[in-house]
């Protein structure tokens, strides 16, 4: 499988992004539309503190159908309470105005700061005439998405004569179980809305639900999918595959732009007892701020990964039976350090990625995470968070 050179929208699919005054500059309304009706399916949050948008996408996800998503950056509408419910209801209402669909086909999506109300005035002014602005770049509607992105992110995968496109942004604040995360994907395939919702659940499961930046679960994480079957019926087995494959591809993109980050950091692990026991040590790996900071520092530092290992206390593990490689280079085997050149392996880890495999030869159980490096960034970009 190989991603487009550059990310396209499936048939019927169009987006716009602006500005409608959320942010002093930069794009901060964005709405993806597709000309026909979709069927569709998502997944939100497990955040027990979900924002209003989440509350209210939960219930309109459950037709199964889709028209539009409108999504707005700078505020989360996460604490608002019954106003904001409101708040977000009023967004569905504006987008079904403009563009003459139903309302309970319109789907919403807020991030940003939490707890400080909604400037839905803004947002429903920003709406009118955004139909205006419809275009076939990805790029557009997620530049309207992104908080403490550095940079917009979309990407395209072909299966047979459909398209997949993401459009997604994250940064910070994210470890999801399905972070802030958000991640809509648009394809022209024709899909019912059951099979799509268990390809996504099994894609996501392989994906987003193992990318950790900061192990802050976000109040607002939400990935959608729509399929409106302009290009007709592609081979389901293909189309799962291909899915995962562009998921996959997506959370490393999210990974990579974590808040601060310079590395791609990923964990594999493998010969575990289970895949729920490979997935929770691979977890602990990537979130350890010793590893991230060892990644960071391009320091082979075996001491870290077997401490992120060993307090996986829950799991089976026998010391005598794990070997450590990182970018492939052997580091550890027989409960001992392998005689290696430490130049040679500080070169390996100072390029824009580090992986961690580590196979426990206890089972078959196997999982990948996928994380980024801790820096000084991360701190100065939180730091000042509400103000920025």
């Amino acid at each position: 499988m190989k991603l487009h050179e550059k990310a396209i929208m499936p048939k019927g699919f169009k987006c716009a992004s602006k500005n409608c005054g959320l942010k002093d500059k930069g794009n901060d309304l964005s709405v993806f539309y597709s000309e026909v009706r979709a069927n569709a399916a998502g997944i939100f949050t497990k955040n027990k503190f979900p924002g209003c948008p989440v509350i209210l996408g939960r219930e309109i996800i459950k037709n199964g159908l889709l028209r539009a998503i409108i999504v707005n950056s700078k505020v989360s509408n996460v604490g608002t309470g019954r106003q904001g419910i409101e708040n977000a209801r009023r967004m569905a209402i504006a987008v079904s105005k403009e563009f003459s669909v139903p309302q309970n086909e319109v789907i919403m999506s807020s991030t940003g700061v939490i707890a400080k109300p909604l400037p839905i005035e803004q947002i429903e002014k920003g709406v009118k005439g955004i139909s205006k602005l419809l275009n076939d770049d990805p790029i557009a509607g997620a530049e309207g998405i992104m908080t403490t992105d550095t940079y917009p992110k979309a990407l395209s995968v072909s299966v047979d004569d459909a398209v997949i496109t993401i459009i997604g942004k994250g940064a910070g604040m994210i470890e999801p179980n399905m972070a802030t995360m958000l991640v809509y994907i648009l394809t022209d395939a024709e899909m019912e809305t059951p099979v799509l919702d268990d390809m996504l659940r099994k894609a996501a499961d392989k994906s987003f639900n193992m990318l950790s930046v900061d192990t802050d679960t976000s109040t607002s994480d939400t990935c959608l999918i729509m399929a409106n079957g302009l290009a007709g019926k592609v081979d389901e087995k293909r189309f799962s595959e291909t899915l995962q494959f562009a998921c996959i591809e997506m959370t490393k993109m999210l990974a990579r732009d974590g808040e601060g980050a310079t590395k791609l950091l990923l964990a594999n692990i493998l010969g575990a007892k289970t895949e729920d026991e490979a997935k929770f040590i691979a977890k602990a790996i990537i979130n350890s701020p010793l590893v991230k900071t060892m990644a960071y520092g391009a320091d082979p530092n075996i001491g870290r990964i077997l401490m992120a290992i060993g307090k996986c206390t829950a799991c089976e593990i026998q010391p005598e039976k794990i070997e450590i490689k990182v970018n492939n280079k052997l580091i550890y085997l027989n409960e001992a350090r392998v005689d290696f050149d430490e130049a040679e392996v500080r070169k390996l880890l100072s390029g824009d990625y580090v992986e961690i495999t580590a196979n426990l030869n206890v089972g078959t159980g196997q999982a990948t995470a996928y994380g980024c490096d801790l820096t000084e960034g991360y701190i100065e970009e939180n730091a000042a968070y509400y103000s920025s």
